[in-house]
């Protein structure tokens, strides 16, 4: 049984170097998706804290503020609060750009199989989405 359109036929052996390729490849894109799942995630993560951080500056600079620590919340000066938010901040920065360099090094590797899996199998394959 042949899923080609009537009429082609299939010349091009798959060797076990391409079927490893092909198996990268998928690998690949799930772990690209799985990147860009995380930092939509760390995204909203970030935009809430902003939004935290323009309501805790408006606040009262004397008053104490309840902030969550794991699963409790601790009261802690307004000043201890905005420094917390703000390193907290940096540090869902890093993560965001630790991910994105992971989906570029991740899309660039992709780019490199899809170029020589088409190379060699040209619309045999279909790679794309």
């Amino acid at each position: 049984m042949e899923l080609l359109p009537e009429g082609q036929t299939n010349k091009t052996e798959v060797s076990w170097e391409d079927q490893q390729r092909i198996n990268e490849f998928s690998k690949l894109i799930n772990r690209k998706d799985q990147f860009e799942v995380e930092l939509a995630e760390l995204s909203h993560e970030k935009d809430y804290l902003d939004d935290l951080s323009l309501e805790i500056e408006l606040l009262d600079d004397d008053g104490k503020v309840n902030y969550k620590l794991g699963d409790t919340f601790v009261l802690l000066r307004h000043s201890s609060v905005v420094t917390r938010l703000e390193n907290d901040n940096l540090v869902l920065a890093k993560k965001m750009t630790a991910l994105e360099n992971s989906i570029e090094v991740t899309q660039e590797r992709m780019n490199e199989l899809k170029n020589q899996l088409y190379a060699k199998f040209g619309q045999s394959i279909n790679l794309d989405r």
